[in-house]
């Protein structure tokens, strides 16, 4: 993204912010209009507000961020200007306004039209052609050009499929009817369809959340929080990141925006105190990946997964919770016999906050509160993220030290609509593919391989897929990932008698670990930039770290007790047996538990954590009982399991 300076900085992010406050009214006034629904005054409010229809909202959302698009991200790095748009750039944001305003303005006359049967006008095949085309560079800019180059192909592959054979092969379409399926019918899904309707309300509202709660310091209060509690202990600085990447993706709900922030200061502690640069910078980046996976927040792929499932999303993090917490359990127990074996101290005493300090920001926990009441009553997301908007403004002016005056508001809300810009290009991205893959039965024909190479295993099956996820993440963002490896895994989980959610949480958990998994990981190449050590060997330590989310994505499918279901002792049953695998994994890649470990000793951690982790065959007893059983063994005599000791 450029780094803008100048009179042009002030012109572009006060655009910026006004784009923010509108998404904040239009999607407060849908808000504000629900919650009069159900005091029985939801047409008054509608008419008083003036809430936008659905179409008309997602027309708003991006006739106004499009334009960022171009004038924030360059169409070359290194060869374009960095501080400043190009006369092309300009030319570009402006020609992105019209086909979406057009949407916009005669939302009711495409509400009303008979989807391919009233024929293409003009100036609707002329809008479309240019919103693909801008829509397609956007992409390539400010996303990823991997993703920009799935949606042509799935564009192409609609009008060349006629002549593919076999399963491949699809019905005719011509170039009119390619432009009406993903310009001029929302109900199928393209450009305008539900996947940007919910970026537009209820996403964006996140964003702003999440942007006025960083804005109003609630950073420090985790980070402050995050060395209080860790920072005392061996290796201290690197659980400080896991906590605090914990805490604070909670809110931001993105891998890379949780590295820079938390990474900049642990990072370079974990190193003072002996980590190498490529463990202290895996470390930083499994633990900000899992800030997409921990609720209340998860990123806006969990809000799209919602949709989706037609599920609440107090349904979504509720299911989720467990497994986020296992996740960053796990990390927490790594890093600590990392340190062990290292023998690495804990943060200088000085450097540790008291307790007084991290209470003195409290009140900013009350916005947080706020939405997790909301959702867990069941309200909608999108007032539920509105009320905390409201919360934390009202919330952060208690007290003199943080509260936000004109210019951080003014910082807060363009910050978020930069945020918005890019995942709007992105989402309307997948919603081009999903909508390709859907017409042209793309996603049938997978189902098809996948299901023949599967063989009726539904553990080969999750294999499949899960490499699919993780293949498609490395190069396309989590939310996109997760959309079209959901569209296209989903329905297959579903045949072999996978739950919704489960099927849902498994594609979602590979899409996000994605992120950490080499060669292309974006969190371990945030981290390794800040760390300066070698992109790939800390995307191998952030992948060896990260390994939890495999396995609680696979427990989603098997063990449906860490997604809150079943009796009492189903739950903590399975909850515990994933506890132990991790311990016993983390402590075998690690060579240490109580004491150093022996290679053959570590390999049979390793091994016996994993058959405790994947042995769905077995009883939750059996699996119990071998896992706590070569715990306690390993670390009750540790001499059977160390390295001797020469005597000299």
């Amino acid at each position: 993204m450029r780094t803008l300076s100048g009179p042009m900085a002030g012109l572009i992010l006060g655009y910026a912010a006004f784009v923010a406050l509108g998404h904040l009214w239009l999607g407060g006034s849908s808000a504000i209009e629900l919650f009069a629904r159900t005091l029985g005054f939801g047409q008054a409010a509608r008419s008083v507000l003036g809430v936008p229809d659905p179409l008309e909202m997602r027309g708003f959302h991006l006739a106004s961020l499009m334009p960022l698009v171009f004038l924030l991200y360059p169409a070359r790095p290194g060869k374009s200007p960095a501080h400043r748009p190009s006369a092309p750039d300009w030319l570009l944001a402006f020609g992105s306004v019209p086909p979406s305003l057009y949407i916009l303005v005669h939302s009711q006359d495409i509400n009303a039209r008979m989807e391919f049967i009233d024929p293409l006008t003009g100036i609707q095949f002329w809008l479309g052609v240019a919103a693909i085309i801008l829509l397609l560079e956007g992409i390539r800019r400010a996303v990823a050009p991997v993703l920009s180059v799935l949606v042509f192909v799935c564009l192409a592959n609609m009008y060349v499929g006629r002549w593919l054979p076999g399963i491949f092969n699809t019905r005719p379409f011509d170039v009119p009817s390619i432009i009406e399926t993903v310009y001029i019918v929302p109900i199928v899904g393209g450009i305008f369809g539900p996947l940007t309707g919910i970026v537009a309300s209820t996403i964006a509202m996140f964003i702003l959340f999440g942007s006025f709660v960083q804005g109003s310091g609630t950073g420090r209060l985790f980070s402050n929080f995050g060395s209080a509690v860790a920072g005392g202990y061996a290796g201290g600085p690197a659980k400080v990141a896991v906590v605090t990447s914990g805490l604070f993706g909670t809110m931001s709900g993105s891998t890379v925006s949780n590295v820079v922030p938390t990474g900049t200061i642990t990072i370079p502690m974990m190193k003072r105190l002996g980590y190498k640069p490529a463990v202290a910078g895996g470390v930083e980046a499994a633990a900000s990946t899992g800030g997409a996976l921990m609720p209340p927040v998860m990123g806006a792929a969990a809000f799209v997964m919602s949709e989706l499932t037609q599920l609440t999303y107090g349904d979504v993090i509720v299911a989720a919770a467990i497994g986020a917490v296992l996740y960053y359990f796990a990390i927490f127990v790594s890093v600590h016999f990392e340190a062990k074996r290292l023998g690495l101290a804990a943060m200088e005493a000085d450097d540790i906050p008291r307790w007084r300090t991290v209470w003195s920001d409290g009140h900013l926990l009350i916005p947080i509160g706020v939405l997790v009441w909301l959702l867990m009553e069941r309200w909608s997301g999108n007032f539920a993220a509105f009320s905390a908007v409201i919360a934390s403004v009202v919330a952060a002016a208690l007290k003199s030290r943080t509260r936000m005056g004109l210019r951080a508001i003014f910082d807060t809300l363009a910050n978020a609509a930069c945020t918005m810009a890019l995942l709007a290009a992105a989402v309307a991205g997948a919603g081009v593919i999903t909508s390709a893959l859907t017409v042209t039965g793309l996603v049938v024909a997978f189902g098809g391989i996948v299901k023949g190479l599967a063989g009726g295993s539904l553990a080969l099956l999750c294999i499949l897929l899960m490499v699919t996820a993780l293949v498609l993440g490395m190069g396309v963002p989590t939310t996109p990932a997760y959309i079209i490896t959901a569209a296209l895994g989903s329905p297959i989980l579903r045949e072999f008698g996978v739950d919704l959610l489960s099927a849902h949480l498994f594609m979602f958990y590979f899409a996000v670990l994605a992120d950490a998994t080499p060669p292309v990981a974006v969190a371990s190449y945030a981290a390794a930039a800040i760390a300066g050590a070698n992109p790939l060997m800390t995307g191998l330590h952030a992948l060896r770290f990260a390994l939890a989310g495999f396995v609680v994505g696979y427990a989603f499918i098997y063990d449906q007790g860490v997604m809150l279901r079943g009796s009492m002792l189903t739950i903590v049953e399975q909850t515990l047996v994933l506890a132990a695998a991790l311990t016993l994994i983390g402590a075998g890649f690690a060579q240490h538990l109580r004491a150093p470990l022996t290679r053959p000793a570590a390999l049979l951690a390793v091994v016996a954590g994993a058959v405790v982790a994947f042995g769905h065959m077995l009883p939750d007893e059996a699996r119990l009982l071998l896992g706590a059983g070569t715990l306690a063994a390993m670390a009750g005599f540790p001499t059977l399991f160390s390295p001797r000791r020469s005597a000299g």
